[in-house]
């Protein structure tokens, strides 16, 4: 995770969120497609692989917008343990589902605000006013 002397983590935290919330929506939306596997990012993996090394840029996976490595978000996508059984083997439990989504959609928005108040500090700065 880069350490961005402006914003800290919110730059990172933005782009987890929004792969996060991808996930969520994408479990609501299969909450009826039999043998569908809940997933999510398992923060605990991504932080342990993100205190790794980075990989070269020659054999290495490509970098998103805010130098998370692709290939260690990847990893750290798990499949949510099933709450209740389901006989067509479904493991989205939709109540579950929405609460992580609006929990990663409160986080996301707490970001973005701080964001924007150091942007606004910025600008403060710049014009004087």
């Amino acid at each position: 995770m880069a350490n961005d002397p402006l914003f800290g983590i919110h730059a990172d935290a933005l782009q987890l969120q929004r792969r996060r919330m991808e996930l969520l929506a994408a479990n609501i939306a299969n909450a009826d497609t039999p043998g569908y596997r809940a997933r999510d990012i398992d923060f605990q993996k991504l932080l342990a692989a993100a205190q790794q090394p980075a990989a070269t840029a020659a054999g290495g996976a490509a970098a998103t917008d805010s130098g998370i490595d692709d290939a260690k978000l990847k990893a750290a996508t798990v499949y949510r343990l099933q709450t209740q059984p389901a006989v067509d083997g479904n493991t989205v439990d939709t109540q579950v589902e929405q609460s992580q989504f609006a929990q990663a959609s409160l986080q996301y928005q707490a970001s973005l605000s701080f964001m924007d108040g150091r942007l606004r500090s910025l600008l403060t700065a710049i014009t004087g006013q």
